[in-house]
Parts: structure tokens; C-alpha cells; sequence
């Protein structure tokens, strides 16, 4: 479960994908598919959540990892890096870049 928590060590992946409309299911369902078969069975792993753009252009990915290290070696893995070659044919770009909780709130009653 995803939890945002400042005081922890985790990184995050905020992966920003730039997709045709048409082609936007498509994507979420690779990442989805990598995410369930792959991701969440290496060293490290915390979360992912998938996002569609409501005007279907964009897919986000937002994915927690225990370190940096772990991340780095999930990038190496070779069948983790078929998935990822897979979603960059299907997106026009791509933007994956890593973030560390700096604030955290809900309303009340969250």
C-alpha cells in the first residue's frame, strides 16, 4: 500500500508518459502487467500506482522503492527492462524522474 510519509526513506518514481488518446488503456494495461508480474516480485519494491490523464494524453506511474539502490537495480533487470522498452514504443515521451516526500496532508476525516 502506497503511504506518503516524509519521515521515510523511500524514493519515488513519478514516470510521466505522453500518449496518444487511442493508445493511452494500451499503456496502462503494459504497466499494469509489468507492475503485477514483475515489479512487485524484486528487492525493494513498496508501490505503484497508474494514473490516466482524464483527456487521455498522459499515463503517470507513481512507484515507491525501499532505496535508490534497489530502483537502480530494478532499471538492470533485464526482464523489467523489456516491460520498460515495450511502454517506450508505445508513448511518445516520457518523463521518469525521482522524488523524495518532502510533505504529506489530508483534509480531516481522511
Amino acid at each position: 500500500m502506497t503511504t506518503i510519509d516524509p519521515n521515510s526513506n523511500v524514493i519515488t518514481l513519478i514516470n510521466t508518459f505522453e500518449v496518444d488518446p487511442d493508445r493511452q488503456q494500451e499503456l496502462v494495461d503494459l504497466l499494469l502487467e509489468a507492475t503485477t508480474d514483475v515489479m512487485r516480485h524484486l528487492d525493494g519494491f513498496v508501490s505503484a500506482n497508474l494514473h490516466k490523464s482524464m483527456d487521455g494524453k498522459y499515463v503517470a506511474n507513481y512507484a515507491q522503492w525501499e532505496t535508490q539502490a534497489h530502483f537502480e537495480a530494478m532499471l538492470a533487470n533485464p526482464v523489467a527492462r523489456e516491460h520498460m522498452q515495450k511502454s517506450a514504443e508505445i508513448a511518445n515521451k516520457f518523463t521518469p524522474i525521482l522524488y523524495r516526500a518532502m510533505h504529506s496532508d489530508s483534509a480531516p476525516g481522511q
